[in-house]
C-alpha cells in the first residue's frame, strides 16, 4: 500500500506541474556602465597615500605620475647615449 500511495502523490504533483501558469521571465537588461579608459599609473595610490602620512589630493597622484614618467625618459636617453640598453641608478 505503500507504493500507490507514493505513485498517486507522484502522479498528482505532476499534474499541479502541468496545470500551474507558466512564470514570468525576469528582465535582464541593465544599464551598461560608461566605459572609461583606464589610467595606466606607474605609482600606486595607496602606496603613495600610505608615504604621505597626510591627505593627499586626487590630481596630486597624475602629477606625480607624470614626473615619474619624466625621470624614466631621461634616464633612459641617458643610457642610450651612454650605449647601454640597461638603466641604472646612476641614471637618474
Amino acid at each position: 500500500m505503500v507504493k500507490k500511495t507514493a505513485k498517486k502523490k507522484t502522479k498528482a504533483k505532476a499534474k499541479a506541474k502541468a496545470k500551474a501558469k507558466p512564470k514570468a521571465k525576469k528582465k535582464t537588461s541593465r544599464k551598461k556602465a560608461s566605459k572609461k579608459k583606464p589610467i595606466n599609473m606607474i605609482i600606486s595610490k595607496s602606496r603613495t597615500k600610505a608615504t604621505a602620512g597626510i591627505n593627499v589630493s586626487g590630481d596630486f597622484y597624475n602629477a606625480l605620475d607624470e614626473a615619474v614618467r619624466s625621470m624614466i625618459w631621461s634616464a633612459e636617453q641617458r643610457a642610450t647615449q651612454n650605449g647601454r640598453r640597461t638603466l641604472r641608478p646612476h641614471d637618474l
